[in-house]
Formats: C-alpha cells, sequence, structure tokens
C-alpha cells in the first residue's frame, strides 16, 4: 500500500470530467467540508465534459463551488482524450502534492486521473467501485476495473460489488461499502427539481399534450451500441413510435443521439409520433422529468439508479447493466432492443403501474458522509504509519 505525505497541508483532489460525475462529486465536498479534520478539497475539472454551456449548469443546479483547476481537455478519441487528460493534470499533482486523488464513476478522466496518481505514488479513492457489467466492448468497463486495480480505497455502492473486487485479487480491507453518492444528490435536491410543464415550456412545447404527471415516459438514448450505427438507431426509433402510440415520450437529445438522427436521415421518423423532443437538460429539470414520469427509457447507468430512488418503472435499452442491485431490488428491467418485450411491459405499466422495487441499502442521502469520516481516518492512520517508517 502507498503512503501518505506527512503533511496536512497536502489537499485532497477531487476530479470530475463528464455529467455523471458533478452529481456523484458535489456531496462528497460538501462532505468533506463539514467532516472534522480533513485536509482541504480542491476540485479539478478535466473538461471531458465539452459542453461549455451545460457544464456551467449543472455546477449551478448542484451547487458545486468553481472548479480550483480546469483542464479544458474537450472532446477527442478515447486514447487521445485520456492521454491528454493525463498530460495535463501530471503537473497539477505536482503543484498541489496531494494527500490523495478522489476519482468517481467510469469516464475517461477517471482512468487517467487515477494513472497519474498511481504512478505518481499518490493514493487513488475511487468512489462507486466495483460495478461489473461483464462486457469489455464498453469502453466504461475497462476504465472500471483498471481504475479498481490501481485504486488504494474502493468505496462501493452495493454489497455484492465486493464479489467482483474479490474476484479480480483485490484484498477486501481495501474496499468499503458506503451507499449510493448519486442518491445523495438526488435527495438532497428532489424538492428542487423544475417542473415539467416548465421544462416543456422553454422548449416551445405545449404542455398540456406531454406534461400530466404520470402521463408521459421519459427517454434518453446515448450509447454507441444504441445510436451510432444506422440499423440500431433506427429500430430504437421504430419501438419509440410504437411507444408513444400509448403514452406520449420526453426525450432530451444528447449532441451526439441528434446529430446522428441527422446524419442518417432519421428525422421523419419521428415527425408524426408523439415524442416532445428536446436539447439537453439540466440536473434539476431532467429529475422533474424523472420523478413525475409513468416509466423511463434509457440506456444510462445512472438513471437505472434514479430511477430506483424513486420508484419509477426504468426500461433499459441494453443487453446488459453493471448495476444489478437496480433490476434485483429496483424498479428496473433489462430489454434491451426487444420492442416486443418492451411494448408488452409499457402495457403492464399502464394497466397496473409496473415494477416500483425498493430502495437499496444505505441509498439513503447519507453515502457522502460516511465516505468522508472514513476516508479522513485513513488519512490520518497512514500519515501516522508513514511517520513511524521515518528514521
Amino acid at each position: 500500500m502507498m503512503t501518505v505525505p506527512g503533511h496536512e497541508s497536502r489537499p485532497i483532489l477531487c476530479i470530475v470530467g463528464a455529467r455523471p460525475n458533478f452529481m456523484k462529486m458535489a456531496p462528497i465536498l460538501r462532505a468533506l467540508g463539514a467532516q472534522a479534520g480533513a485536509p482541504k478539497a480542491l476540485l479539478v475539472h478535466t473538461g471531458q465534459h465539452y459542453d461549455a454551456a451545460m457544464s456551467d449548469q449543472l455546477f449551478q443546479d448542484l451547487a458545486l463551488p468553481n472548479p480550483d483547476v480546469n483542464l479544458e481537455v474537450g472532446s477527442a478519441s478515447h486514447a487521445v482524450q485520456t492521454a491528454e487528460v493525463m498530460r495535463r493534470f501530471e503537473p497539477v499533482v505536482d503543484a498541489h502534492k496531494p494527500s490523495c486523488v478522489v476519482v468517481v464513476g467510469d469516464v475517461n478522466s477517471t482512468i487517467a486521473c487515477a494513472l497519474v496518481a498511481a504512478k505518481k505514488q499518490v493514493p487513488v479513492v475511487h468512489v462507486e467501485a466495483g460495478l461489473r457489467s461483464f462486457d469489455r466492448a464498453m469502453p466504461e468497463e475497462i476504465n472500471r476495473i483498471l481504475t479498481d486495480q490501481i485504486s488504494d480505497v474502493l468505496y462501493t455502492t452495493e454489497e455484492t460489488a465486493l464479489g467482483n473486487l474479490t474476484r479480480e485479487g483485490i484484498g477486501a480491507d481495501r474496499v468499503h461499502f458506503v451507499g449510493n453518492v448519486m442518491i445523495d444528490s438526488l435527495l438532497a435536491n428532489r424538492a428542487r427539481a423544475i417542473p415539467v410543464a416548465q421544462t416543456l415550456s422553454k422548449g416551445n412545447i405545449d404542455p398540456s399534450l406531454f406534461g400530466k404527471r404520470k402521463g408521459y415516459g421519459v427517454v434518453t438514448l446515448h450509447r454507441p451500441s444504441n445510436v451510432d450505427d444506422v440499423g440500431a438507431l433506427r429500430a430504437a426509433i421504430g419501438t419509440l413510435v410504437e411507444v408513444s402510440r400509448r403514452v406520449p415520450l420526453i426525450w432530451p437529445l444528447h449532441p451526439r443521439t441528434r446529430a446522428n438522427i441527422e446524419r442518417f436521415g432519421l428525422t421523419s421518423a419521428l415527425a408524426s409520433a408523439r415524442i416532445a423532443c428536446l436539447p439537453p437538460q439540466g440536473y434539476l429539470e431532467m429529475l422533474g422529468l424523472m420523478d413525475g414520469a409513468l416509466l423511463v427509457l434509457t440506456d444510462s447507468g445512472g438513471i437505472q439508479e434514479e430511477t430506483t430512488a424513486l420508484a419509477v418503472p426504468c426500461l433499459t435499452m441494453r443487453d446488459n447493466t453493471e448495476r444489478p442491485i437496480t433490476i434485483d431490488e429496483g424498479s428496473n428491467t433489462l430489454v434491451g432492443a426487444d420492442r416486443v418485450l418492451i411494448l408488452r411491459l409499457v402495457d403492464e405499466i399502464l394497466r397496473a403501474g409496473g415494477k416500483g422495487g425498493r430502495v437499496p441499502q444505505n441509498w439513503d442521502g447519507r453515502a457522502s458522509e460516511r465516505i468522508a469520516a472514513h476516508l479522513v481516518a485513513w488519512l490520518a492512520e497512514h500519515k501516522a504509519r508513514d511517520a513511524r517508517r521515518r528514521p
């Protein structure tokens, strides 16, 4: 195990890069700020989320402080983006000599900053460790596996994650079940969620057509398997059109999804459907949309968790998930691209309300508090151990 340098002034570097990171890091920063004895936490934004306006909106929605460092890497291929984050993050580590680096989730910024820290002998703390889809065609799966291997402290959202980590040779002493920080943000902000009628009005859509509570569904699709192949995207749109004949849908379009719809000439397929297409939405807008929805169709990992916490039936248009607890205990069902299954489940939801599930253990809004308390104690222990080793 690595040791922590014996300097109280050495900060904790907290890394965000893409949209899901912001929801996970906001409560951690607040908890560290409130934890007695915690080193100063510095927020490093890699700039992987390249829509500047949306990034600014997320910071505002989540009451995140302005980043102390912005690497401004922007969009690129996985290899180029990961390399550029590493190149720009290394001088930050050299300048601040942090006590540890905290990374969340599974995006390119997560593995890039973890690699830099590990090579610099700075402890790596991974929040949301141990999740596995067992599908290495997903870039995020590679990021998860590698980040966990080089992390000194691994905080998990569900107890089954320990089994995944144990099979990969990671000692149980490094793993700590704390719960889900994504749900910390959801519970803290639920009362501030933007009403669906307000969101639709901003998009110049008549709320009376789509905005009745529990009278609409929400769609999010962004994964390459669903939107980068013309056949897959055409099939997905065909399914959504069929669903919209049963219940109107609200679809905030990811920029890549919108671009592919236009590039593949599929815009006309949506013309007569009861689908309200919106630009990407802020956190509070999306929270309001999901909280009032009858159902959600998605390929997002985070939304599987959020719908479970909200007890909203979720149909996940993927063949696997790294969040099995949302199926075993929550409101999620894997449906892949199976149109017959999707329509059958939509009919069941309309008839009987669908799968509600229950909220998993420790998804109680206090995961970040548990992380802060454990991490501060862990840093103190390793500082003391390092001092004893010095002559």
